[in-house]
């Protein structure tokens, strides 16, 4: 079993590695014609928006008592699960 504080490590740099791609998505917008421009950048709005709120659900993880935090941890795997989604599909459509 997964010990609280090496899972907060593995969640704050997965944070860390988000952090860096949506600065590659930045560069291709900043690269990219209009239309596109336009579209990447609403992409990363949407996942600097969805990363704010893994964020807040890593922030309770590290402040949740050892009791607590597998309760908390099952809904922030939800949520991170999804982000990581978001950012492959993003990676996938704009890496063209």
């Amino acid at each position: 079993m997964e010990t609280k504080a090496s899972y907060l490590q593995k969640l704050a740099a997965q944070l860390q590695e988000w952090d860096t791609e949506l600065d590659q998505l930045k560069l291709k917008a900043d690269q990219a014609k209009a239309d596109a421009k336009t579209e990447i950048e609403a992409q990363i709005t949407e996942l600097r928006a969805r990363k704010d709120a893994a964020m807040l659900k890593f922030n309770q993880l590290q402040e949740a008592s050892d009791e607590a935090w597998e309760e908390i941890k099952a809904g922030a795997e939800k949520s991170w699960t999804e982000l990581k989604g978001a950012f492959k599909s993003a990676f996938a459509k704009f890496s063209k």
